[in-house]
């Protein structure tokens, strides 16, 4: 488990932070994909160090949610199922502001099956690590200026567009949903 924190602590230096865009544009193309139903779990989440506590429960509906939102405006030909497992978390707790203000962060693995075919398709699950969307908020502390609740739903919501930006990249590199037209590759 430490290299899953490892991995958080080189996420939070080395990657900007972007905020989850707008649902209510309508989607990047995404092939023939119409999502079926998520499946969230959390069968063993470790907290980081210093971590507000949050629930197996909590991670399962805050993140099915932000799946859910995500995807249900897809409206291809084909179902596909989106299988996650909450891993890891870090929900900054208040800290002195700037100086000592640790980000929230949230690890988690995704598989996408194919519901025709019956199959996954990525034979192992694949990792994704966010944190926090930087805001104004965010800045300070998250642990200053968000609730519990807030914190999780962000993170929520920014693992949500990390597996959609990967099924997207997935769509483009191993043609799945359809692949890519050849006019759109142009």
């Amino acid at each position: 488990m430490l290299r899953y924190f490892f991995m958080l602590a080189c996420l939070c230096i080395f990657t900007a932070c972007e905020r989850a865009s707008e649902l209510t544009k309508s989607p990047d193309p995404l092939g023939d994909f119409s999502l079926g139903y998520s499946v969230v779990v959390a069968p063993h989440p470790v907290a980081g160090p210093m971590s507000r506590p949050a629930s197996d429960d909590e991670w399962i509906a805050a993140v099915k949610k932000a799946l859910d939102q995500r995807f249900e405006r897809y409206e291809g030909d084909k179902l596909y199922h989106i299988a996650v497992s909450v891993d890891g978390f870090m929900l900054a707790k208040p800290g002195i502001p700037v100086l000592l203000s640790p980000k929230s962060a949230l690890i988690l693995n995704a598989t996408i099956w194919d519901d025709a075919a019956g199959v996954k398709l990525n034979d192992k699950p694949h990792q994704i690590a966010v944190i926090e969307s930087l805001t104004t908020k965010t800045l300070i502390g998250s642990g200053l200026t968000m609730s519990r609740r807030a914190q999780l739903e962000n993170l929520s919501r920014n693992a949500a567009l990390s597996v959609e930006r990967w099924m997207t990249s997935m769509m483009v590199e191993k043609r799945w949903f359809g692949g890519v037209s050849k006019s759109a590759e142009r």
